[in-house]
């Protein structure tokens, strides 16, 4: 895939004002020199809706470079850095491919891969592309929110180096698919000790229900 580094650093250039009086933070554009990140995310970016993003485990959002290519070439017009909403854009980096829970060196910061991204109305809104949520899922490709462990600075250009990566091998791609309905997936996510609780404790109580069909079948 080439060398894994940092293409652009993204924040918010300006909130987008949605349907019943939201707002949303998706509009990020790169900046340029290093950037502060710090345990809650970005020096400059702006996490509006606090119900479904930001917090610790979704500091800051990571998308891959190839995977803006290939959205491009599928809805015809360019996609440039920040329009997906992601605050680092990755080349040579399989962002929804990263296990859960790696260890990404990236400047002097240290992140950690712990969720999908979960595509959301304002997302298409922003896009203007129909039936953009059900096509993002299909896709897969979903990219990855990072926890930052290590606060510190990072600038277009760094490499990002994986310096630890756990033997589970649950991908951020397998906790999206999991979240689509994979059953077989959620019974393997519920006990991943380095998810938030509220995703384990989603997925145990999913884990816990019996398959369809069988009560009828016991």
């Amino acid at each position: 895939m080439g060398q894994a580094r940092v293409v652009s650093v993204n924040v918010v250039h300006e909130l987008i004002h949605g349907s019943r009086g939201s707002w949303s933070g998706i509009d990020k554009r790169p900046v340029s020199g290093r950037v502060r990140v710090g345990r809650l995310g970005v020096e400059g970016d702006v996490q509006y809706d606090k119900r479904y993003h930001g917090g610790p485990d979704q500091a800051v959002y990571a998308y891959a470079a190839e995977g803006a290519q290939w959205w491009a070439g599928e809805i015809g017009r360019d996609v440039p850095p920040g329009q997906l909403g992601e605050n680092l854009t990755t080349q040579g980096v399989d962002v929804t491919g990263a296990v859960v829970g790696e260890l990404w060196r990236v400047g002097s910061t240290l992140l950690q891969p712990i969720l999908p991204r979960i595509p959301c109305r304002k997302f298409a809104a922003y896009w203007a592309v129909p039936r953009l949520v059900k096509r993002f899922t299909e896709r897969g490709d979903c990219g990855a929110y990072l926890r930052v462990l290590e606060e510190g600075d990072l600038a277009a250009g760094d490499a990002v180096e994986v310096v630890d990566r756990p033997a589970h091998g649950i991908t951020i791609g397998d906790l999206f698919r999991a979240q689509a309905g994979d059953r077989d997936l959620i019974h393997r996510i519920a006990a991943l000790d380095v998810l938030p609780d509220k995703m384990r404790t989603w997925a145990a109580d999913i884990a816990a229900e019996p398959a369809e069909g069988a009560a009828e079948a016991g």
